[in-house]
């Protein structure tokens, strides 16, 4: 068996599927792997029509995909201290931000779900125009003064300094205080069409790979450097090490409801369609 899967370059991504992509996870289908930005994949899950057996997305589309595709409960990012970050040229706080213009890598992501609750709390009115561009140009555009504010995600954490940008707010601290959970990010989803023997061997496969790349994680550096887009090593190192957890080798109890309940407070805010109470079983 061959499957068709579709994640990011991102060394998270990279670091959990080597073992898989390469033949080593023991019974495990082949894989026929596609590299594309999430939104990428996001957009593809919600049109349905994609060829892709399994793909990365934010858990901020579920709600729109879950009748084509099974949520599983491994291979994803969900964690604490790891959230999207709202960076700005100059301290403040987000009172700042009412009516002014803020960049954001999509607005389908978990990043802008997480965004737009805590814009609804801390930002007095409302933010004025959101811009969506790629999220490597957000700190640039902030730096040269095209928009007032940015949110940034994954290796931007440690990279904003550099840019001489200032972190204005933390989503994953706002997050974590109102809640008590860890900050879901991002999904692993497989089609129900492929049934549930299949599922539960995805599911298997995706969470051996990992445990194989914690066991030997030099096994897994080149694959991750590859496709790191020219990423610091350590910065490399540093974006596994918080988005790579013992969430990512099983959501548990916590990341389920930290999943629940980031869907139910969007579908309050009329941010998502409501999820249904079956939505998230696995099979």
């Amino acid at each position: 068996m061959e499957l068709k899967i579709a994640y990011s370059p991102c060394p998270n991504d990279t670091f959990v599927f080597d073992a898989w992509a390469h033949g080593r996870v023991p019974g495990a289908p082949r894989l026929d792997v596609t590299f594309a930005d999430i939104d990428v994949t996001n957009g593809w899950a919600e049109g349905g029509t994609d060829a892709h057996d399994v793909l990365k997305v934010s858990y901020a589309v579920l709600p729109r995909i879950l009748d084509e595709y099974a949520l599983l409960p491994c291979g994803g990012a969900l964690g604490r201290g790891c959230g999207p970050l709202v960076l700005t040229r100059s301290a403040g706080t987000g009172a700042d931000l009412a009516g002014r213009t803020v960049a954001v890598p999509s607005e389908r992501s978990t990043a802008y779900l997480l965004f737009r609750l805590w814009a609804a709390e801390a930002v007095p009115g409302e933010v004025g125009e959101v811009v969506v561009m790629p999220f490597h140009e957000i700190m640039p555009a902030v730096r040269d003064g095209k928009v007032d504010a940015g949110l940034v995600i994954h290796e931007a954490r440690f990279t904003y300094q550099e840019y001489g940008l200032h972190r204005l707010a933390d989503m994953g601290e706002h997050w974590e205080a109102t809640t008590g959970l860890p900050i879901p990010l991002g999904a692993i989803v497989a089609r129900r069409s492929l049934g549930a023997e299949t599922l539960r061997l995805v599911a298997d496969a995706a969470r051996t790979s990992v445990r194989m790349a914690w066991d030997d994680p030099a096994a897994s550096r080149p694959y991750v450097m590859e496709h790191a887009q020219e990423m610091n090593p350590k910065v490399a190192d540093q974006h596994i090490g918080l988005y790579v957890n013992e969430f990512t080798a099983d959501l548990g109890e916590q990341g389920y409801a930290a999943v629940r309940g980031l869907l139910t407070r969007a579908a309050a805010e009329g941010l998502v369609p409501p999820l249904g109470p079956d939505a998230l079983a696995f099979p």
